[in-house]
């Protein structure tokens, strides 16, 4: 299994992949030169649950983002750099948590000793992130084209140059925007290495299509005992991602805490607004910690009986509903007072 890797006060990797934690990463999209905004949506993604939070840094004025950053969340924070390695060095006299970085991007020998060196000493590791666009010309002619065995070898080649410098306190990433793609390569990458792997679907779409792409991808590979942290990437608001990870994590087994919510898909036989019900309870629940199984069911057929495992639920009947408990009728309610009648028994448990 892989090793592991210290962010800030987080780690990733471990021997136990049913033990270890998989945190949700996600990545700002505001201007990194807006120091304001940034941290405005730092701290909501922070509140959303967001475990680690990456900044991209093209520039020295950016520099001071990351800078207000570490004054303003507690939340680890990685520097994404491109090609320049005095942006490296500057982010991590700042304080940043990790550096992503391809080593083969940044020049000489020297520069990515002096970026290496700087990690080094203050324990920072840094992520290798290889995607089907960035793998190197020399690889592609090799493989005809950016296959995953051709993905694979650039960030084995990447790792190279700093192990060379004795650095091994490296995550990889092998992002393909192609699900199976993807997939094949996290299976060969974790066959071949120990480093801790950075889970993901590139450019995987927006809201709908990135969240199916998304967990076709990184639901696979985590059944399969492979993955120490992922990212949704979605065409959307930062927050979606982070919700989208929480979810994804608990729908694998992985997170064994917070709400697990079932719903019915409706029929014919309901009655009442189930579809408007589920998802005003899901939001309520959102954030809610309780190791519980809560259900939303269409009806008295689909209720108590298909979903009685869950420690609390809600089966519509006729402008009304009733609340259960491990299959037991707790008592009914009115259709308007529904909402609130299973809030406040969750609020028991």
């Amino acid at each position: 299994m892989s090793k592991v890797v210290k962010i800030g006060s987080l780690f990733i990797g471990g021997d136990d992949f049913n033990k270890k934690h998989i945190p949700v990463q996600s990545m700002l999209n505001t201007p990194s030169r807006d120091t304001e905004k940034c941290v405005a949506q730092a701290i909501e993604l922070e509140k959303a649950g967001c475990e680690i939070i990456r900044v991209a840094v093209p520039d020295m004025e950016s520099v001071k983002t990351v800078s207000a950053l570490k004054e303003n969340v507690k939340t680890p924070i990685v520097a994404d750099i491109h090609f320049d390695y005095r942006l490296a060095l500057e982010s991590v006299a700042a304080g940043v948590d990790k550096v992503r970085i391809n080593p083969g991007n940044i020049g000489a020998d020297e520069n990515v000793k002096a970026v290496a060196n700087a990690c080094f000493n203050k324990n920072i590791p840094i992520r290798i992130g290889v995607n089907s666009g960035s793998v190197e010309k020399e690889i592609l002619k090799k493989f005809g084209g950016p296959t995953p065995e051709a993905m694979v070898e650039s960030a084995l080649y990447h790792a190279s140059l700093l192990e060379k410098f004795d650095f091994d306190n490296i995550v990889l990433s092998v992002k393909s925007s192609d699900v199976s793609n993807t997939v094949k390569c996290y299976e060969l990458l974790s066959a071949k290495t120990n480093y801790p792997l950075h889970l993901g679907v590139t450019e995987a779409g927006t809201s709908r299509m990135g969240l199916i792409k998304s967990s076709a991808g990184i639901g696979s590979l985590l059944l399969h005992n492979i993955g120490d942290t992922i990212r949704v990437s979605l065409t959307a608001n930062p927050v979606e991602e982070v919700y989208a990870g929480i979810d994804l994590l608990k729908a694998v087994g992985v997170r064994k805490n917070g709400v697990k919510f079932v719903s019915c898909p409706t029929c014919g036989r309901t009655k009442i607004d189930l579809i408007g019900l589920a998802i005003e309870v899901e939001n309520a629940l959102r954030n809610c910690q309780k190791n519980i199984t809560v259900a939303v069911m269409g009806c008295v057929v689909n209720g108590p009986g298909e979903a009685k495992e869950a420690d609390i639920g809600v089966a519509g009947g006729d402008g009304c509903g009733i609340i259960f408990s491990h299959g037991e009728v707790l008592r009914k309610v009115d259709e308007k007072d529904l909402l609130f009648a299973l809030l406040e028994e969750v609020e028991k448990l």
